[in-house]
């Protein structure tokens, strides 16, 4: 029971933005599936990202899930985050990310580090650090679901884009997959076996060494609480490099996994905000 309001069962706050739409994908679905089955154990009201802010106050924990990229409401999502931490509440993913939360510029570090990722570099001056490809990809530092991105013969940087765009090889790839966690911990994986259907996944059942991999980033991540997705595409050598660690709002594709995955995710996910909520 929370003293402070008389309440039975925690309050959660969830965040999501049930009208986005996103190519291929019907996020809406996700989240009435999710907050269904969080209702369950949690008192759950919903609210638009815009309107996130203003509602903090009473809530014993925030869920920040299919909410579109934070590009077209960016000032909204700085006042949420400021005043979340202004009232200590929790939040769930935790606000500490190092991955898609803070922006693009973890591909050029893990890149310059030697990770496993897919060769990114944001300064003129280090264009020539990346290797030859038929063609270039150029995207926007803080972009989202392909938003601004496109292709070049050549691996240039148009002029003011120093520090604002990324740079990288356009890979041959065999398919994506994607690895999904929570709190650390693996829960399932998808992949798309036709690389010119992104989204139309299929389970994916991951051998160890796919596992250190993607756990390599989880790790490297250190998000004390919340889902990541770890994207990742299989070159034509067979290895992994990471494309994506999207750790702000992952879409989960619950629709694409069996039904006993898809409660184990339920059960996990009520784990963690149980823990986050005590």
């Amino acid at each position: 029971m929370n003293p402070a309001s008389g309440r039975s069962r925690p309050a959660l706050l969830f965040v999501t933005d049930l009208a986005y739409e996103a190519r291929g994908r019907r996020y809406c679905d996700e989240d009435i599936l999710l907050t269904s089955r969080l209702r369950e154990e949690f008192d759950v009201a919903l609210c638009h990202p815009r309107d996130a802010a203003a509602l903090l106050d009473g809530f014993d924990a925030v869920v920040m899930r299919n909410s579109g990229p934070v590009l077209h409401y960016q000032e909204a999502y700085d006042a949420f985050r400021a005043r979340a931490r202004e009232l200590g509440l929790s939040a769930f993913n935790a606000l500490d990310g190092r991955g898609d939360m803070a922006g693009k510029q973890y591909l050029v570090d893990l890149s310059r580090a030697g990770y496993p990722v897919i060769p990114t570099v944001d300064r003129t001056a280090d264009l020539g650090l990346l290797p030859r490809a038929h063609e270039y990809v150029v995207k926007p530092k803080l972009g989202a679901d392909s938003v601004g991105l496109r292709f070049t013969p050549d691996a240039v940087l148009p002029e003011g884009g120093d520090g604002a765009l990324l740079v990288q090889p356009r890979i041959d790839f065999r398919y994506e997959v994607s690895f999904y966690f929570i709190d650390q911990d693996f829960q399932y994986a998808l992949y798309a076996p036709d690389p010119e259907r992104r989204w139309v996944l299929e389970p994916y059942g991951p051998g160890p060494a796919d596992l250190d991999f993607a756990r390599r980033f989880v790790e490297w991540n250190t998000l004390t609480h919340g889902i990541q997705r770890v994207d990742a595409c299989r070159t034509a050598e067979g290895g992994l490099l990471l494309v994506e660690l999207e750790d702000l709002n992952p879409y989960l594709s619950l629709d694409r996994v069996p039904a006993g995955v898809r409660e184990a995710f339920v059960a996990r996910m009520k784990v963690s905000l149980r823990r986050l909520t005590a």
